[in-house]
């Protein structure tokens, strides 16, 4: 294992990594600094089928982006947008990999840590699962491709009501939307992901690139949808639309590990109260 924000683990065909960043897991720069290295080293494995990503948090995957970071941050995302923007362009790089991806959640992933996940090809899951896109209570919109990401994945109707209300999706119900393929057990969902992950790396890393790239050309191209995402985006934080809800929702304990993980609904609660 390399030490780091991403610990990666190797087997014949198969890459696990572990996400590692304390205190809060947060989708920052450093993590998606850590991520571009990653994945430059993964996609020169030609021989890899399969690259696992878990967390060694035992609350949070990812938490959501850096809300302080947002609030004080001088560089405003720019509208006009022609191409997704960074975050975006990265998790949309992940979904078209030719190696499966393989998310394992046990904990809370909400934000830019749910939409992560939702870029990843198959999810796994716990009881304890919990994700959400908290965006649009804080005054923006999911803006790492998970305002397409959760229409693609549910329907529109579904995505509206999730996007909008910004509530929180237990294990439970993101297996009935097909958002997790399975839940398991906490002590067994480590092996579950490693029988999955061996299962498929039997095959050549050849057909799993095509069937993958197949099913995609099925569903359609995604990419103004995802350029019409970072735009709004832009336009919503230009037009400071987000600075109170978020000023509100960190007086309210959020981006605190014991808020995020006891009380996520009543800081959401108190954001839109007060």
């Amino acid at each position: 294992m390399s030490p780091g924000l991403l610990q990666i683990e190797r087997e014949p065909g198969i890459a696990v990594v572990t996400i590692d960043a304390p205190p809060l897991q947060l989708v920052d720069i450093d993590f998606f600094g850590a991520l571009f290295g990653l994945l430059d080293r993964l996609e020169a494995d030609e021989e890899l089928c399969v690259c696992v990503f878990r967390s060694a948090d035992p609350d949070f995957f990812l938490m959501h982006a850096d809300v302080e970071a947002l609030l004080t941050s001088t560089s405003l995302p720019r509208t006009g947008a022609t191409e997704p923007n960074v975050a975006v362009a990265t998790f949309e790089r992940i979904r078209h990999e030719p190696f499966v991806t393989i998310g394992v959640l046990d904990g809370a992933a909400r934000g830019g840590g749910c939409e992560f996940l939702s870029a990843l090809d198959l999810r796994l899951g716990t009881p304890r699962a919990v994700i959400g896109q908290p965006e649009v209570p804080l005054g923006i919109l999911p803006g790492a491709g998970g305002t397409v990401r959760w229409a693609q994945l549910v329907g529109r109707a579904k995505a509206l009501e999730l996007l909008l209300t910004g509530r929180d999706i237990d294990a439970e119900e993101a297996l009935r939307l097909g958002w997790l393929l399975a839940i398991h057990d906490p002590v067994d969902i480590d092996a579950a992901a490693l029988d999955l992950a061996r299962s498929i790396a039997r095959m050549t890393p050849a057909s799993i690139a095509a069937v993958k790239r197949v099913v995609d050309l099925t569903l359609g191209d995604g990419n103004d949808a995802l350029v019409a995402e970072s735009d709004a985006l832009a336009a919503l934080m230009s037009a400071g639309n987000h600075i109170e809800p978020m000023r509100r929702f960190l007086a309210a304990g959020g981006q605190t590990r014991e808020v995020e993980r006891d009380d996520f609904s009543g800081a959401m609660n108190r954001t839109l109260r007060a």
